[in-house]
């Protein structure tokens, strides 16, 4: 049964409308040093016995949100052992007070259950009752609002939410204040009576009758008991265990490998063993049709020890992590510990003693390994054909390249033989094979995920791209994969200045977007045109303004990138003398392309002056995406000006290339975050060759293009079904 659109559940001031697939539960702070006995609560003054009533409403709303498969969040206050973080006032307020009597213990004082309020203590912890499953979201808040100093905000747009169901405590404190700071944020909340408590009871309703004061003020109160039936339809049967009496026969697998479906199907049993038997199989087939997707894959052996291990690991189908039994690639150009790391250049191949962080952080999620993928040589191409292991060609059309250089990694998901793949994008690497394989290909922006354990293109402007079947997968592997590396020297730290979410009426659905002028767009050919503008019209009906924009920074940033001196960080990485001595391991293009960038005798006052115009170019491009009237929240583009066959391609290697890279050079000299998506087919023949459009948005923006994407996307596959 497909999920409702809207739910409605009875609530003050009237009924609160909200999305399933845009809602979240937030749980506040439901921890042993607010609920126990001798924590900082009862320490402080407070009585213990309504917060820990709320501890069974609490419950029973999260199995029930759990059931309902909404995305969960908890919240835990407390601070850094050091105290860093807690502010002075915060700190001796209350101790401090005149004729304290009652406050003699503060923040960092040992209690029964270690320092008070202290990261990593007892204390801190959330009950045992309400233990936060895998996958679920965890955010430590060292205020008593969620939002101050936190990821929060990031997290919850990162998986498209709007609305939120609010519950724990206390009512009068962090409930309150959270409930506040995300109705400043646009968040449409509904805090729920019964599940919610502070330590003076006669604190509660005037509290709650705050927030739903004058019609809604800050939010929407509801009760527990119509909420739980409001929910109900959406529970999904999962197995709870192995141990059925009496035995059940496992679920025959669909052969559906989106993240989403699997994860249905692992809920009602199906076995990650049944899953992999049925996909070595099309693996095998599909060598037959392209042998050039991998150049290594994983024993059958190997790849069934990892499915029994993670059966081992998650023996409870109703608590499985976001990536349980996921088959996917990797890019042979990110490390694996043990495995060679080639680059698509044998000779140069290193075997690193560490795997990428982003490869750890999918096995930590439950994800199943399948192989490396074939490249262009040194990730240095966007066409695909420039590999000693072959060229992959598109799953559409044996005819037509598959794009590079992530080209193996675009056809494994393109072919159905993984759910997604780790790639690289420094170019468009990313995005140009996705668009030739009738994939997603989303490459965030530079600095989200670690680079660490990735071999340099250009140093500076890598950044790891992923390619999935749809949107929301890839939005699903970017939440278990983007983590602050400090071992990556471009890794972000500091966050942008955050953009609220508009959560109800029309500006839920507008949006403003930029595409380039016709000038620019002549350079695709009629096919592509044609189905740029039908995708125009589609934003438009979908509620999108189409606004003018100055597309001259982009050109000119594009431009920059093998006009220019960057170019020579192709080399940057390497030994003085590396292509001298290396000259006769690399792929004729390559060489020329090196030798090449040799040549051109760069000086330091050539890069100097590109760095600067670097700096204009992207000052310029944030003008486009201003928080504000004048800016744009996406800029679309073709994902390529044309398709070309292998045969056009080997032809003039060189120039081909360079056309198929005018609409993704300038995407990292400017620090944007890209999609490509899926956008129509059309005839060749009596073939079909698909077509892709990308969405480009600002430094950080990631989760707000990630979402218009989304919803082109949806809007595509209803029209074509």
């Amino acid at each position: 049964m497909a999920r409702p659109e809207t739910l409605t559940v009875d609530a003050k001031p009237y009924p609160y409308v909200f999305f399933p697939s845009h809602t979240a539960l937030l749980v506040i702070d439901m921890q042993n040093d607010f609920l126990l006995p001798n924590g900082f609560g009862e320490i402080q003054g407070g009585s213990l016995e309504a917060v820990q009533a709320s501890i069974a409403p609490v419950k029973r709303l999260l199995d029930a949100c759990r059931q309902a498969r909404l995305p969960i969040f908890h919240t835990r206050e407390g601070h850094v052992p050091d105290l860093s973080d807690c502010p002075s006032s915060k700190l001796i307020r209350q101790n401090g007070a005149p004729r304290n009597a009652e406050h003699l213990k503060v923040i960092g004082d040992v209690g029964e259950m270690g320092r008070l309020l202290v990261r990593g203590e007892s204390g801190h912890d959330i009950v045992d009752e309400l233990q936060p499953l895998p996958g679920e979201v965890v955010v430590d808040k060292p205020g008593k609002g969620a939002f101050w100093n936190t990821a929060l905000m990031d997290k919850l747009k990162a998986r498209g939410i709007t609305h939120l169901i609010l519950c724990g405590v206390t009512t009068e404190c962090c409930f309150a204040t959270t409930l506040r700071e995300a109705n400043d944020r646009g968040f449409e909340c509904c805090g729920i009576e019964e599940a919610t408590a502070g330590y003076n009871d006669s604190f509660k309703c005037p509290t709650l009758d705050m927030i739903s004061w004058s019609e809604g003020l800050f939010g929407f109160i509801a009760s527990l008991k119509p909420l739980l039936e409001t929910l109900a339809p959406l529970a999904s049967n999962a197995v709870s265990t192995g141990n059925t009496t009496p035995p059940q026969t496992p679920p025959a697998f669909d052969g559906n490998l989106r993240i989403s479906s699997l994860q249905d199907s692992y809920r009602k049993g199906l076995s990650p063993v049944i899953m992999l038997e049925s996909l070595l199989d099309r693996i095998e087939k599909y060598r037959k049709i392209d042998a050039a997707v991998w150049i290594h894959l994983e024993s059958k052996a190997s790849m069934m020890k990892r499915a029994g291990d993670i059966q081992a690991t998650w023996r409870d189908r109703t608590k499985l992590p976001p990536l349980f039994g996921v088959p996917f690639g990797v890019k042979d150009s990110i490390d694996i510990a043990g495995l060679p790391t080639t680059t698509a250049c044998p000779p140069l191949a290193h075997v690193p003693p560490k795997s990428s962080p982003a490869y750890e952080l999918l096995l930590e999620q439950g994800a199943i390994f399948i192989g490396k993928t074939n490249l262009d040589q040194l990730a240095t191409g966007l066409t695909g054909c420039r590999s000693p292991y072959g060229i992959p060609r598109s799953v559409f059309n044996q005819d037509y390249i598959s794009g590079g250089s992530s080209s193996g990694s675009c056809v494994s998901v393109g072919a159905g033989l993984v759910s997604f793949s780790l790639a690289t994008d420094t170019a468009g690497s990313g995005r140009v094979p996705s668009g030739f394989n009738g994939v997603v290909g989303y490459k965030p922006t530079r600095g989200l995920l670690s680079c660490a354990g990735v071999t340099p293109a250009c140093l500076s402007l890598d950044c790891i791209a992923l390619i999935a079947n749809t949107v929301e997968d890839a939005r699903t592997v970017w939440n278990t994969c983007a983590q602050h590396d400090p071992n990556d020297r471009y890794s972000k730290t500091s966050a942008p200045i955050q953009r609220h979410v508009n959560s109800t009426g029309p500006q839920a659905t507008s949006f403003k977007f930029g595409i380039p002028p016709p000038e620019a767009l002549a350079i695709c050919n009629p096919e592509y045109r044609r189905l740029f503008n039908d995708a125009v019209r589609r934003l438009q009906g979908m509620g999108g303004s189409l606004i003018p924009i100055d597309w001259s920074p982009f050109e000119k940033a594009g431009k920059l990138l093998y006009e220019g001196s960057f170019v020579c960080e192709r080399l940057a990485t390497l030994p003085d003398d590396w292509l001298d001595k290396n000259r006769h391991h690399l792929h004729p293009v390559i060489r020329e392309i090196f030798e090449g960038v040799v040549a051109r005798h760069s000086t330091a006052v050539d890069a100097y002056r590109d760095l600067q115009a670097k700096a204009l170019y992207t000052r310029r491009a944030e003008r486009v995406f201003a928080y504000g009237s004048s800016g744009v929240d996406v800029v679309v583009v073709p994902t390529a000006p044309a398709h070309f066959t292998v045969e056009e391609v080997l032809a003039d290697p060189v120039a081909m290339n360079s056309v198929l890279g005018e609409f993704t050079h300038f995407g990292n000299v400017l620090d944007l975050c890209a999609v490509a998506v899926p956008a129509g087919t059309y005839e060749v023949g009596r073939k079909v060759l698909p077509f892709s459009v990308t969405f480009l948005g600002g430094s950080r923006l990631d989760a707000e293009t990630l979402e218009i994407a989304r919803r082109f996307e949806e809007s595509v596959v209803e029209a074509s079904s």
